[in-house]
């Protein structure tokens, strides 16, 4: 399925390439990303943080609210990425509320990660961050069909390593991952209940998947963590 989506993508823009009328198309492009890049600003403008949407492809998208155990996952997977990252100074975690601007759209992913050399350029009064180098979106019946769709592509033709989409309702974690200077995403690893998943990106950092969906395996996790911090040091 992966590898049908990047195909469909490189099909359409060869086929652009030999039509004869290329540079009229062009042209009509340059205007609809004009007119896309002022909705755009008003977006930016509008947006604050007690909204929930993104931009994408022209196109303000609101996300309804989510489900009791999204809120658990996602507080289980920062909390334990947070305390993982500042202990060993790799980097920062942001969370939803951070926007991500990358050349057409802007997204709120659930989680990311920037590297501490990344970070180090950041501002306190920043409010538009550049692609992630880790980046989590847990899946909702309102944002599925743009993790896996749109942001799948955007993320890794901006440079995002490291991709996980989490599934509450099957409980698994889908690990994409890109491999030198490609700008596709390699075909998943999918890690279940019973499994443990280690991050490409964050150094050292690997969990059991129960850490996600189970408190007392999140505490455990943590505690895990920072043992192995404490025999670091």
């Amino acid at each position: 399925m992966l590898k049908n989506i990047f195909m469909k993508v490189a099909d359409r823009a060869t086929e652009l390439l030999r039509h004869p009328d290329l540079p009229l198309l062009v042209e009509k492009l340059q205007r609809h990303l004009a007119d896309e890049a002022v909705r755009r600003q008003v977006f930016r403008e509008w947006l604050d943080e007690s909204k929930k949407a993104e931009f994408i492809n022209g196109e303000t998208v609101l996300h309804s609210p989510v489900k009791r155990n999204h809120l658990k996952v996602s507080a289980n997977l920062t909390l334990l990425m947070e305390i993982y990252v500042r202990s060993r100074k790799l980097g920062e975690v942001l969370t939803e509320k951070a926007l991500i601007a990358l050349t057409r759209n802007d997204y709120k992913p659930d989680i990311c990660f920037f590297t501490a050399e990344r970070a180090a350029s950041f501002t306190d009064d920043q409010m538009l961050f550049p692609a992630p180098d880790f980046v989590v979106e847990i899946l909702s019946k309102s944002t599925a069909k743009y993790d896996r769709g749109i942001k799948l592509i955007d993320y890794a033709a901006h440079g995002v390593r490291e991709y996980w989409i989490v599934d509450t309702d099957k409980q698994l974690i889908e690990q994409y991952l890109r491999v030198g200077e490609d700008s596709q995403f390699m075909p998943p690893h999918k890690a279940r209940l019973g499994m443990d998943i280690k991050s490409h990106v964050i150094e050292g950092f690997e969990i059991p998947v129960e850490a996600l969906f189970d408190e007392a395996a999140c505490e455990e996790a943590l505690q895990h963590l920072m043992a192995g911090k404490r025999e670091v040091d």
